[in-house]
């Protein structure tokens, strides 16, 4: 069976994607959509990706206004929870260590839901 090899993009709605984009670019450096064809798209390291259906009323998600969430994998959880509260962006970390990781919260400009996970066992370890 042939399979896909990745995400290849994430897209969704914003209120000022100009300004978002930039917010994304400057506190995770997740470099913006390329404005030509002869820039190359954000590159991310390989590594485990949950595609995951959730329920309607999910808490996951914050409040019913916001329909999507990211996680993004971090190698360091610690010095990019202190890099983003240096710029003063609130962020909770999770206190409990899971068999998967470790594991924090915070919002975009716009209040979509970011989690931030540093992998560990298996999903450190890599596929099966």
């Amino acid at each position: 069976m042939e399979r896909v090899t990745g995400v290849g993009g994430v897209f969704f709605r914003a209120a000022d994607p100009d300004r978002l984009s930039r917010w994304y670019a400057e506190h995770l450096g997740v470099d913006p959509a390329p404005e030509s064809y002869e820039v190359s798209s954000w590159w991310q390291q390989a590594g485990p990706t949950v595609f995951a259906a959730m329920p309607a009323d999910s808490c996951h998600f914050g409040g019913p206004e916001h329909a999507w969430a990211i996680n993004f994998r971090v190698a360091d959880l610690d010095a990019m929870v202190s890099q983003l509260r240096a710029a003063g962006i609130e962020v909770a970390v999770d206190a409990s260590e899971y068999p998967n990781g470790r594991f924090a919260q915070l919002h975009d400009p716009e209040g979509n839901p970011i989690q931030l996970w540093q992998p560990a066992g298996a999903d450190l370890r890599g596929p099966s």
